[in-house]
């Protein structure tokens, strides 16, 4: 994946861009900061991968809305926590913009990602949200002028390949309303991926107070449904209080925030690409932890999607080398 390695205008690389008006921590050493992307995204894949298990799991205890609602809310909780703890202001920079981002990314996507989860299996559903890349290369070449350009090609082909092997389109014996539920959910985070990238073009937000005022704002739309939506009192034992703690804290506040950090470092289809190692961990985990059995076109996509990860990482190693010996 390419990473660029310098003057990045980031909360954690203090010392790399001095001259940018976003508030920042101390910087870590050139040699390690290279590497932090990547690393975000392997704890992003392992946390949203999982998380798809323990969202099925969750719903045996509350409604699909309920659930939706309180994970949402327990994130926002713990987003504005994080900011009091680092000293920031929860100004509100681009009110208008803010407000559809939250709407769309957090209400729109969580509410149609929920509900596909209700029709079909966790794995499944993961797989058919994450046609997100399709959609954000369709919007982010028209609207961002980012382009995928010679053998990254390659890459994206390997990995788009593999997705489609395990979703199967020309297989429609599962539901076709859970499908649509999912490719929904799928649009909605690829039109937000879009209209953040031009958002952070325009104005110099804080990242983690924009990922909790996204949060704050399309939780609000979530507890209303939750409460206008038929469905069963939530079970408030001891094991969801748990799956409820690890989902507002790990699965949504921190997972969102590292997106919107990996997605201000790299362009919207190549950090759209590299979060595909989440429905192959969704997958494993699913089928591990349900008992679902694999299929050889399972297999086959993920090692597609492996080998296109795989090279998206070479091709920006080798980029990276290519402009440090021409500084």
């Amino acid at each position: 994946m390419n990473f660029p390695p310098a003057c990045l205008p980031d909360p954690l690389l203090r010392s790399v861009c001095p001259a940018s008006p976003v508030p920042r921590m101390p910087a870590f050493p050139p040699s390690l900061a290279r590497y932090l992307p990547a690393l975000a995204l392997i704890v992003l894949s392992c946390t949203w991968g999982y998380t798809w298990v323990l969202l099925k799991q969750g719903l045996v205890y509350a409604s699909p809305f309920a659930l939706a609602a309180q994970r949402c809310v327990g994130g926002a909780v713990a987003l504005v926590v994080a900011v009091k703890l680092m000293g920031k202001s929860m100004r509100l920079v681009a009110p208008g913009e803010t407000a559809v981002l939250g709407l769309v990314q957090i209400t729109g996507f969580v509410a149609l990602q929920t509900w596909a989860l209700v029709e079909g299996g966790p794995g499944k559903t993961a797989v058919l949200i994450f046609t997100m890349p399709i959609w954000t290369l369709l919007l982010a070449w028209p609207l961002l002028g980012e382009r995928v350009r010679g053998k990254q090609w390659l890459a994206a082909a390997s990995t788009l390949g593999g997705l489609l092997l395990i979703i199967e389109p020309w297989n429609m014996h599962s539901s076709l309303f859970s499908k649509m539920l999912g490719i929904g959910a799928a649009v909605c985070w690829a039109v937000s991926t879009v209209l953040l990238k031009r958002l952070r073009r325009r104005e110099p937000v804080d990242l983690l107070v924009l990922t909790t005022w996204q949060m704050i704002i399309g939780s609000v739309p979530l507890v209303l449904l939750a409460e206008l939506a038929p469905g069963r009192s939530t079970d408030w034992s001891g094991h969801y209080i748990a799956i409820i703690i690890f989902l507002s804290v790990a699965s949504v506040a921190l997972c969102w925030w590292l997106w919107v950090w990996i997605l201000d470092r790299v362009p919207a289809w190549e950090a759209s690409l590299s979060v595909l190692g989440t429905p192959v961990v969704a997958i494993l985990s699913s089928r591990l932890a349900l008992g679902e059995a694999f299929k050889a076109s399972e297999v086959a996509g993920i090692l597609l999607i492996g080998s296109g990860l795989a090279l998206l990482s070479l091709f920006g190693w080798m980029s990276s080398r290519r402009a440090a010996q021409t500084r």
